[in-house]
């Protein structure tokens, strides 16, 4: 059984949907990307699959049916997601924001033990921690998210654009340590990314969205080596 399991997707905004009926697979441990054109309904995939938006189908995750869960009740089952724009909380401090990522959890000493883990894998984090997260650079912030989401251990982490507004460098670092996650972890990744060459590189698999339709599903490899796929998203 795959760690997460959508048939027959339906989501929108108000009366219009975005998906039109999208099939989906997660198996545990394994890093698949989502490709598709700016308006093809890769982020409303995600905040469907999350529960932040209205959906109909069904959604299976961990042998539990999410198809009509709460974003809340979701992310206490083991999900959680990296928001395109970060979403870190402004106001708070470096260090805060990583406490407000385990709030599913009541065991203090486990919380800081993971708070010192995300502190060693980005140590500028922890230069910053008691600074607030509104006057951390992009990368910074993109850090912070990616390890808020990881504060509340679990099984599947969704990132959506991780790289939007990052230099090339940062990106870089970046997809490396969500490689070294997924590896060291076992962690799960679904992964919606304009950079697709990166995203292809650390991918198992790859799903092609058009117009809110999944239209191709294929290893990372085999999208990475298709010629119309190349010149469409990959820009070679």
């Amino acid at each position: 059984m795959s760690l997460l399991q959508i048939d027959d997707l339906y989501a929108g905004y108000g009366a219009a949907d975005v998906l039109h009926g999208a099939d989906l697979s997660v198996e545990a441990r394994e890093v698949v990307v989502i490709l598709g054109a700016n308006g093809a309904g890769k982020t409303t995939t995600m905040r469907a699959i999350s529960g932040l938006i209205a959906r109909r189908g069904h959604v299976m995750f961990d042998g539990t049916d999410i198809s009509k869960a709460p974003a809340d009740a979701i992310v206490r089952l083991g999900l959680a997601q990296v928001p395109q724009g970060r979403g870190t909380i402004a106001d708070l401090t470096v260090e805060e924001n990583l406490r407000a990522g385990a709030h599913v959890r009541n065991h203090k000493a486990e919380i800081a033990e993971d708070i010192e883990r995300w502190y060693g894998v980005y140590p500028r984090l922890k230069e910053r921690r008691k600074q607030k997260a509104g006057l951390l650079s992009g990368g910074e912030q993109q850090m912070l998210a990616v390890s808020r989401a990881m504060m509340s251990r679990p099984k599947l982490l969704l990132c959506d654009e991780p790289s939007l507004g990052l230099s090339p460098k940062l990106t870089q670092e970046l997809f490396a340590s969500l490689a070294q996650i997924n590896k060291e972890m076992d962690m799960a990744i679904l992964l919606v990314e304009q950079n697709a060459t990166l995203a292809l590189d650390i991918a198992d698999r790859g799903y092609l969205i058009e117009v809110g339709r999944i239209a191709a599903s294929r290893s990372a490899d085999e999208l990475a080596g298709d010629d119309a796929i190349r010149a469409a998203y990959l820009g070679y």
